[in-house]
């Protein structure tokens, strides 16, 4: 048995190709949350770190030893904010980022506010695809009836008026008929009874 085959190292990577968009958007998003949520507590950390040594006037900070991340969203709020980040169309994962970011830097939360903002800057993204998507829906409507108006304008464009033609018969065009029609000045159209 060759040593290979245990390791696999020869078979192509298929994880990418196993997962559909709104996984991969719900997994950006999600790993963005968190990160935001470190920096915002290194960010208190240095806060609480300047205001030690502001009141004691000596600097600690080097014996310090800090948890990885302390706080952490209950399993039911990530769950939440999962479902609402597989709703989000893969075009907008970007402009999500950066509207949170700048959220971010506006506001300057605590820990425990940023997936408040979260859940705010998905609900306004949300807001804004489904106001694209009936605005679409509304232009897919408009262009439909404009088709079916416009083939019913060439319909009856295509149609020709005889105005010298009818189904009633009068005097005059029993008189007409045994006349040669004179020639008409050229700027006038030329009207003959095609019967």
């Amino acid at each position: 048995m060759s040593l290979a085959s245990w390791f696999r190292w020869n078979e192509p990577p298929n994880r990418i190709s196993q997962r559909n968009p709104s996984e991969m958007v719900a997994e950006t998003l999600m790993m963005e949350l968190s990160w935001q949520m470190k920096q915002a507590e290194k960010q208190q950390r240095e806060r609480e770190n300047e205001y030690r040594k502001i009141k004691t006037g000596v600097d600690y900070g080097w014996l310090v030893s800090y948890p990885k991340q302390s706080y952490d969203i209950s399993p039911g709020e990530r769950l939440q904010l999962e479902d609402m980040c597989s709703k989000i169309h893969p075009s907008y994962c970007g402009p999500v980022i950066l509207r949170f970011r700048q959220v971010i830097a506006e506001y300057e939360p605590e820990v425990q506010e940023i997936s408040r903002l979260f859940r705010s800057v998905l609900q306004e993204a949300a807001e804004k695809i489904k106001e694209e998507e009936e605005a679409k829906k509304l232009a897919r409507q408009w262009n439909t009836k404009n088709k079916t108006s416009l083939s019913l304008t060439t319909f009856k464009s295509r149609s020709r008026i005889s105005p010298f033609i009818s189904d009633i018969k009068t005097i005059s065009e029993d008189v007409e008929r045994g006349t040669q029609p004179t020639r008409r000045v050229w700027s006038m159209p030329e009207f003959r009874n095609t019967k």
